[in-house]
């Protein structure tokens, strides 16, 4: 049996999973709010709610899947700016005193990247990149058959790359990857564009006031640009283009076999896959492009959950 442990900002999850002939299925799982509680606390109560669930039954191993920095190697939770007050925090030698099982932590791009390379879309590959493509754009990489995190665990932070000059903030840096590709970056870019038409006396599909520019978001515009309307489709055009610019840098250095993006591009495949694939059959070199697939990620809304367990069932692989 498999225990995993997704911790949130404010919620976190406990999840029993059961492997059968190498594959794993997914038996229990229990929420948990954990918005006003200290860090020891919420040990404490995953503690009881891995008891609770796992009913007397032998734990193989425990995987934990947190937003960083973290430290995976010492198994220490270190300051996540979403998880106030959880300063170094050793949550891998609680659980296995608590245990006495094999027990791992990986951010959660990393534990993505496990999940679809082990359960979902990159299964049976050996040179993996998994894109959250989320609220932000962050990336897990299986090189050769094995997770690299790097030399202190911030190996994958693609979203950091300046992609413009000038353009949407993400990641602390104007015109980065994740200003362009992330949730966060297409709702700031149709913003622009609506401001920019609103001050000529004119509006766009998902926005038609003043009043209206702080309700934009990328699913509001994905709306609008899966009904045919132009400017909206505009804008994830734009966030399709920069997605190929990207994805060609990534390309040429990693030769990967597969890309799997999640969260926004998953959903709006249509909208992106063309666009972002004629990018980087022009700009990624022709012997790496034509190897690489780049596909949504299978998991869906579960893949937390699966992330979490990946982490445990890779301790034991590992």
């Amino acid at each position: 049996m498999l225990i995993g442990i997704d911790i949130g900002g404010t919620k976190c999850a406990v999840i029993k999973g059961e492997v059968e002939n190498d594959e794993i299925k997914i038996v229990n799982k229990i929420k948990i709010d954990t918005k006003n509680i200290s860090p020891e606390g919420a040990l404490k109560l995953f503690k009881e709610k891995i008891i609770e669930i796992s009913n007397g039954e032998s734990i193989d191993a425990i995987g934990i899947s947190c937003g960083g920095p973290l430290d995976s190697k010492n198994g220490i939770i270190m300051s996540p700016p979403n998880l106030l007050g959880w300063d170094n925090i050793k949550i891998v030698d609680y659980m296995k005193n608590a245990f006495g099982c094999a027990c791992a932590i990986q951010n959660d791009a990393n534990a993505c990247a496990l999940a679809e390379w082990k359960f979902g879309a990159a299964k049976g590959y050996n040179n993996v990149v998994f894109f959250t493509f989320g609220s932000g754009l962050g990336a897990g990489l299986i090189l050769d058959g094995k997770l690299y995190s790097g030399t202190n665990d911030m190996a994958g932070e693609a979203g950091h790359i300046r992609l413009c000059d000038f353009g949407p903030v993400g990641y602390g840096k104007a015109g980065s990857f994740e200003g362009f590709c992330s949730g966060n970056g297409i709702a700031k870019l149709g913003a622009l564009k609506a401001t920019e038409a609103l001050q000529n006396g004119k509006t766009v599909s998902y926005c038609t006031s003043f009043d209206d520019l702080d309700n934009i978001t990328a699913k509001k515009i994905a709306e609008f640009a899966n009904k045919g309307y132009e400017d909206a489709k505009e804008i994830y055009a734009i966030s399709a283009e920069k997605l190929g610019y990207g994805l060609s840098i990534i390309i040429d250095i990693l030769n990967p076999e597969i890309i799997v993006i999640g969260s926004v591009f998953a959903r709006n495949y249509d909208l992106m896959h063309p666009i972002a694939r004629k990018i980087i059959d022009k700009e990624a070199l022709g012997h790496s492009s034509k190897v690489c697939k780049v596909v949504g990620a299978a998991l869906g809304e579960e893949i937390g959950d699966w992330a979490a367990l990946a982490v445990a069932k890779n301790a034991i692989d590992n």
